[in-house]
Parts: C-alpha cells; structure tokens; sequence
C-alpha cells in the first residue's frame, strides 16, 4: 500500500508531535488515521526540533510495515513550542506597531527628503513652472500640489495597501518581502538543527 507524506517545513506543535501534525497524508481511510497518530517526538517547552523525512518513513515502517511511503512535500521540517496557554498582550502589541509605524514613518520620510534634497527638486520644479507659465517663481505650489498628491497615490498603489484594505488582490510587498524572510529564517533553524544532530550524532 502506498502512503503519500506532504510535511510542511515548519509546524507549531507542544506536547506528542504525531506525523499528522507536521504532515498531510493520503492513505485509506483507515490506514490514513492510523499514520496521522504516529508518534515522532515530544516537545514540552520552548524549543525547536527537526524532523526528517527519513524519521518519519523509519516510524511509519516500524508501526505500519510492508507499506510504500512516498514524499512529496519537504525534506526537513522544524517543529516549534507552541504554548497553550500563552495569552496575547494587546496593549503590547498595540506599543510595538506604534514603535514600528513611527520608525517607519520617519525613515520613509527622511529618505524622501534626502532624495529631493540631492536631486535638487525645488529647482527642477521651478525649471517646470517657467516652461509652461514663461515666468520664474520659489516654490511654485501649482507643481508642488500635484506632485506630492501624486507621491502619495503613487506608495498607496506600490503598497497595495490603503486604510487597512488591500486594493487588488495580489501580495503587498512587504507581505512578499516577510514571506521571502520566514523562508530564509525556517531555512537557516533547519541548517543549525542539522549541524547540530550531526555535532551530537544523529
């Protein structure tokens, strides 16, 4: 009988990590339940184990013999803790989103200053209110208006993102940018585990 394993490459578990936990499987009803509640590893506090696809085929050989797994999913998987009884602290979220939207704010507009700022965009524009008015004139707001509009239209559409909703379906960038992150993190735990089940012997 064949048995297809799909782990994922990293899963929050606590207590008995079953293979249905890190893995969807198909199988027969019956069989398929019984390879779900394989036993793998135990994790009772804040840790993170790696679990292979060779782990899992040597548990389900061992518990189910005479079957053929087949993997088509990851090779490696990081478990983490996931406490249960951990409570989020809204107040502490809210103080760590207002850190960061203000950093972020001020980065942004700091960079948008120094970017005018050595690009000279106060003359270009008054380059612009000569050719199409024929006179000459500091801080022409008939071009600084719609410029800034248009600055602020042009991030509002880059990002994807205005009051909360996302304006098309697509990914935003920085969701992009953060999923592009949790890979290489997940990648570089996976890494360390394997170095350290070799340092330990397996």
């Amino acid at each position: 009988m064949e048995i297809y394993v799909k782990p994922v490459k990293k899963a929050a578990v606590s207590g008995k990590v079953r293979i249905g936990d890190i893995a969807e499987i198909s199988a027969p009803d019956g069989l398929k339940k019984r390879v779900e509640n394989i036993v793998l590893t135990q994790i009772n506090g804040p840790e993170s184990k790696l679990i292979s696809i060779i782990d899992i085929i040597e548990k389900i050989n061992a518990a189910l013999p005479g079957n053929t797994v087949v993997n088509v999913g990851e090779i490696d998987t990081v478990a983490e803790f996931d406490d249960p009884n951990k409570k989020e602290n809204r107040l502490w979220s809210f103080v760590k989103a207002a850190v960061v939207t203000v950093m972020l704010a001020a980065g942004s507009a700091t960079a948008i200053m120094s970017f005018h700022s050595d690009a000279q965009m106060s003359k270009v524009f008054e380059n612009y209110y000569y050719i199409f008015f024929g006179e000459h004139a500091q801080n022409p707001v008939v071009i600084h208006l719609p410029y800034s509009i248009g600055l602020a239209v042009g991030i509002i559409v880059f990002f994807n993102h205005f009051s909360g909703k996302k304006i098309t379906s697509d990914p935003t960038p920085i969701e992009v940018e953060m999923s592009v992150y949790e890979a290489e993190v997940t990648d570089n735990q996976i890494d360390t585990l394997n170095e350290k089940r070799k340092t330990n012997g397996g």
